[in-house]
C-alpha cells in the first residue's frame, strides 16, 4: 500500500500510464495524489480525465489554475486558446460528466496521519493549517454550486494581494484561489506577488519564493505543490517538495513515492521547447 505523487500532468496521457507501471501502481491497493493541471498544452487532455476519474477513491487530486480555466472555458467565461488543445475534450460526448466532475474536485489536500499537505500552487505562509483548511472549502463549495459559472467570471485578477480575514465576497474567493493556483513569490510579509515569473536566482529584492518565507503550516507539515516547471524540482527546503518538473513542455513527469521518499522520472515524448515554463 503506497503513497505516489505526481506533478502536473497537462494532457500527458502516456508519460502518465508509463510511469504509473514504472512504480506498479495498483488502484485496489495504492493512493495517488495529483498536483493539479491535469489538463492543457499535452495532445491528451480527454485521456488523463478520463481516467483519472475513472480511478475513484485511489485518486487524492487537487485542481490548478489550468484545470480552473477550463471550467472557464466550458461555462463560455474563458476564451479556448489553441496552444491548451481542449478542442477534443470540450466536444467529447462525455465532456458534461467529466467537467461537472472535475469542478467538485479539492483544492487542498491533507493528511494529518503523514504531516501531508498538497496544493497546486502552494500555501501562502499567511495561513495556517486551519485557515488554509477553511479557504479552499470556500472556493469548493463555490465551484460545486449551481452558482460557479458567477466565480469563475469573478476570479481573474491579481488583486487583493494581501489575506485578511475580513476578505468577503469574489474578492477573498478570488484571493484563495491566486493563493491556491497561482502563486509563486511572496514579499517578506507573505503578500502575494502574482507578476514575477523569473527563476528564483533572477527574481527581484525583496521577493522570495513563497516557500523561502517561514509559515505556520510549513513549520508543521510537508507540503507538496506543482504549477513552477522551471524550478525543475530543485531548490526547495526540506520538506517542500515540487513536482513539477514541465513534462508537457519536453521535461519529465516526476513521482515520489511516499513511504520510502523514492523518486521515479518518465521523460516526456516530445522534444524540449523553447517557450518558458514558468509562464504556465
Amino acid at each position: 500500500m503506497s503513497t505516489y505523487l505526481i506533478g502536473d500532468v497537462h494532457g500527458c496521457y502516456d508519460e502518465l500510464i508509463a510511469l504509473l507501471q514504472k512504480v506498479s501502481f495498483s488502484p485496489d491497493n495504492d493512493t495517488l495524489w495529483l498536483t493539479g493541471d491535469l489538463v492543457a498544452r499535452g495532445p491528451d487532455s480527454l485521456k488523463v480525465l478520463r481516467y483519472v476519474k475513472s480511478l475513484g477513491p485511489a485518486v487524492r487530486m487537487v485542481l490548478g489554475n489550468h484545470d480552473l480555466h477550463l471550467l472557464g472555458v466550458y461555462a463560455g467565461i474563458s476564451r479556448n486558446k489553441p496552444k491548451d488543445k481542449l478542442n477534443e475534450l470540450l466536444s467529447a460526448p462525455d465532456a458534461d460528466a467529466l467537467l461537472n466532475w472535475l469542478r467538485r474536485q479539492p483544492l487542498l489536500q491533507v493528511d494529518e496521519e503523514k504531516k501531508l499537505v498538497m496544493a497546486h500552487a502552494g500555501i501562502t505562509p499567511q495561513w495556517d493549517i486551519a485557515t488554509a483548511k477553511a479557504c479552499a472549502s470556500d472556493v469548493e463549495a463555490m465551484l460545486s454550486s449551481d452558482s460557479y459559472p458567477l466565480f469563475l467570471d469573478a476570479m481573474y485578477g491579481d488583486l487583493p494581494s494581501n489575506w485578511s480575514n475580513e476578505l468577503t465576497g469574489l474578492a477573498r474567493l478570488r484571493f484563495i484561489t491566486n493563493a491556491l493556483t497561482r502563486m509563486r513569490y511572496c514579499f517578506p510579509g507573505g503578500q502575494l506577488d502574482m507578476f514575477c515569473k523569473d527563476a528564483p536566482e533572477n527574481a527581484p529584492a525583496p521577493l522570495k519564493p513563497w516557500f523561502e518565507i517561514p509559515g505556520p503550516v510549513s513549520e508543521t507539515y510537508s507540503i507538496a505543490f506543482g504549477h513552477w516547471a522551471s524550478l525543475e524540482g530543485n531548490g526547495t527546503p526540506q520538506g517542500i517538495y515540487a513536482l513539477d518538473t514541465g513534462c508537457c513542455w519536453g521535461g519529465n513527469l516526476t513521482c515520489l513515492r511516499w513511504e520510502d521518499q523514492q523518486w521515479f522520472i518518465q521523460p516526456s515524448s516530445r522534444p524540449p521547447r523553447e517557450d518558458e515554463p514558468a509562464a504556465q
